[in-house]
């Protein structure tokens, strides 16, 4: 009896330090950016915003419906957005989709400085200072970028930098099928 709980003792933590391990070692192989988002194929999120440029002007959601278009949640602090923005300017140009900036816990300030800086590829950027509306479309980090169809479904949510390779293999085929 006493060398069956020794074991158990000897057995039990082992056991537990090996399915540790296993989810250890299979979270290494996972990427941080394919988190699934409960807004896939739901509705996005409804907003009016005043603009970041012309501030008493109101950017609303509604305005898009009927159109394929990118909501890219961006600010003037977050590093990242600056390795994206020159992917993003390049894609406008090509007017593939209208794109909608979301310009996020910012000042409108600092926010106008990078568009004069870096280029602006939105048709207009609406100011989320606070950041209810990132909140609403469950967004933890800058940048963020929802592909949005005509009915204005959610369809695509990218958690990080959009690259070329992003646009070229995901998005622009994705945009293709929704306007098809």
């Amino acid at each position: 009896m006493a060398q069956n709980r020794i074991s158990l003792t000897v057995f039990l933590p082992l056991a537990v330090f090996l399915v540790l391990a296993w989810f250890l070692y299979k979270g290494l192989f996972l990427d941080p950016r394919e988190v699934p988002s409960p807004l896939i194929d739901k509705p996005a999120p409804d907003f009016r915003l005043e603009s970041l440029s012309t501030p008493g002007r109101i950017v609303d959601r509604r305005e898009m419906l009927g159109k394929v278009w990118l909501l890219n949640t961006w600010a003037s602090w977050c590093v990242a957005c600056r390795e994206e923005h020159p992917v993003l300017v390049e894609f406008a140009r090509t007017a593939t989709v209208p794109i909608v900036g979301l310009n996020y816990k910012d000042t409108r300030v600092e926010g106008m400085r990078w568009l004069t800086q870096f280029g602006n590829p939105y048709v207009d950027s609406a100011f989320d200072q606070a950041g209810r509306v990132g909140i609403d479309y469950g967004v933890y980090a800058v940048p963020e970028t929802f592909l949005i169809d005509k009915q204005g479904v959610i369809r695509y949510k990218q958690i990080g930098p959009v690259t070329p390779e992003l646009l070229q293999n995901t998005l622009v085929p994705l945009i293709q099928r929704l306007n098809g």
